[in-house]
């Protein structure tokens, strides 16, 4: 008789989509945040929105088992969650410093954030107890400012980073990411407009995660109306850049609230988005103008969404 091989492994690299919304606080999304565990329990954690860490804990993950951190850019729906993270890492007994990667900048915001910035009234006062003090290196990030090229690696990965177009250069750059695992690639956008860079990073990945912030129908109104920002990538060019990238798969995130019912998001949107637009079936749209150029995997991303590649 042949043998039989019966694998018991669940995956080489799990993702899970920590938050999928965007700047607005959205009662159905927390911000931006993705966590890719490996099979070995390694985690790897790109940008800290706000309710990364809560959702950390519904997912099963204890945030002092998060040795790195990756941020996309500092705009704060990506970064605002970190300090939290970090003070949250030290009370479940986060053993040494937590390691930061970012723009220019990102040393700034975390030296203004601890011991000598906004929380350093807690810190004082929590580490008077014995157990903060033994581990108060976790409350002292070590922060790495990258540029464009190979950002990390260790024994199990690489991560390769390239400027995207999102914020004005001569302010702080913007990356997208790129990270190879397991004999898997993942690439992971931030937030852009549509360029060659991204497309570069992306290509022939594993699986693409990509910022989606508004459908074709609300940036119309937008450009008519004058308001808010162009540099994002719209769902007709995300399927350009998924088929260009010849993805195996693809993960639509950063939605812009267009799919919110709360009547709370939809007064403070009422300014800048078509607010009689807006509603679930938005995504419906979303996911027909992604397909008319991509006909791989698409998911529309999810808080809590798994992914096993």
């Amino acid at each position: 008789m042949p043998d039989i091989f019966i694998s018991l492994k669940e995956f080489d690299v799990k993702i899970t989509m920590l938050g999928t919304g965007a700047a607005l606080p959205d009662p159905d999304r927390a911000q931006s945040s993705i966590l890719v565990t490996l099979e070995n329990g390694k985690n790897y954690l790109f940008d800290c929105g706000e309710g990364s860490t809560r959702q950390m804990v519904k997912a099963n993950i204890n945030p002092a088992d998060v040795p790195w951190v990756f941020l996309s850019h500092l705009h704060y729906d990506h970064v605002c969650g970190l300090p939290f993270f970090v003070l949250s890492s030290w009370v479940f007994n986060r053993e040494g410093k937590l390691k930061v990667f970012g723009p220019k900048g990102t040393q700034d915001f975390v030296d203004h954030s601890f011991e000598n910035g906004a929380f350093r009234v807690d810190i004082q006062a929590r580490a008077a107890y014995p157990a903060r003090q033994k581990n108060i290196e976790a409350v002292r990030p070590e922060v790495f400012e990258v540029e464009p090229g190979l950002m990390y690696e260790d024994e199990d990965v690489k991560i390769y980073i390239d400027v995207v177009d999102h914020i004005p250069s001569e302010i702080t750059d913007c990356f997208g990411i790129r990270m190879e695992a397991e004999g898997k690639v993942v690439a992971f956008s931030g937030d852009t407009a549509p360029c060659e860079s991204m497309i570069r990073l992306a290509q022939d990945a594993d699986l693409l995660i990509h910022e989606c912030t508004f459908p074709e129908s609300f940036l119309k109104h937008r450009a008519e109306s004058g308001v808010g920002t162009f540099a994002h990538t719209s769902p007709l060019q995300l399927g350009e850049i998924a088929r260009r990238a010849n993805v195996k798969s693809l993960v639509a995130t950063h939605f812009g609230h267009y799919d919110s019912t709360s009547p709370v998001i939809k007064r403070a949107a009422a300014n800048h988005l078509p607010v009689d637009l807006m509603g679930p079936e938005r995504l419906d749209e979303v996911a027909r103008d992604i397909r008319k150029s991509y006909k791989g995997d698409l998911r529309l991303a999810t808080d809590l969404m798994r992914i096993d590649l």
